[in-house]
Parts: C-alpha cells; structure tokens; sequence
C-alpha cells in the first residue's frame, strides 16, 4: 500500500543549526515590520526552528505585516475610507503573511506540529517485522 503525504505538511522540528540569538532588526525595514521582527524573533530562537538560511523569509514575512498595519493606519487617517487598490495589496500582503506564519510555526496549526514528528511504532503490528 502506498502512503501519499499531498496536502500534509511535514511536523515542524528544532534545527541544529538554528539560530540561538536574535538577530538585530534589518535597518531598511519600515516601522510596522521592525515592531513585527521584534515581536515575533524572541518566539522563533525559543523554538529553535530558524537558522539564517531562513532570515530572507522572516523579512518578507514582516514587510508583509508592515504594508497591511501601514494601510490600515493610512484608512483611518482619512476616516476609514476604502480604497480598492488598496484593498487588492492589503490582500495580497494578508495572503502572503498567512502563507509565511504557517512556514515559520506562527500560526496556531503550525505551532501544534512542532514536536510532533515522534515515529510511530508500527513494528508490534507487523508480522514481518524482524
């Protein structure tokens, strides 16, 4: 019997070369990102799931919140009107966060999987396992 992993994310784990300090935040990042790094940093060193192979990621993950608080702060300077174009970045760079949180172990169900790469002890049900 085959086993197909399609639409299954593999468990996220530690890495052994995970990085144990904070980097310093990036200088060329907008204000909203750079409150976003320094929110989020401190949760992926505990976690130990990022290395600096990864860092480009987090980047763009911030960039990503930081358009999304920008505009949001833009529409409610000008008494929260809607601009439609707007509207199509903010959701795009909505889109994008999520995609990048999931990756990085910042959403709830990325969070559950951290850890939970155990293998399963199938030997005590298969006959032919020597």
């Amino acid at each position: 019997m085959s086993i197909h992993n399609r639409g299954i994310k593999p468990a996220l784990t530690t890495d052994d070369d995970a990085l144990t300090k904070a980097p310093p935040v990036p200088s060329w990042l907008a204000p909203h990102a750079k409150a976003e790094w320094k929110r989020i940093m401190p949760q992926l060193i505990t976690r130990q799931i990022i290395t600096r192979a990864d860092l480009a990621g987090v980047e763009n993950y911030v960039t990503c919140i930081g358009i999304i608080r920008q505009i949001e702060t833009d529409r409610q300077a000008i008494g929260g009107m809607i601009d439609a174009k707007l509207f199509g970045v903010l959701n795009r760079a909505a889109q994008t966060a999520r995609q990048l949180a999931a990756e990085y172990g910042l959403t709830p169900t990325s969070r559950a999987r951290i850890g939970n790469n155990a293998e399963a002890d199938d030997d005590t049900d298969n006959p032919l396992a020597v």
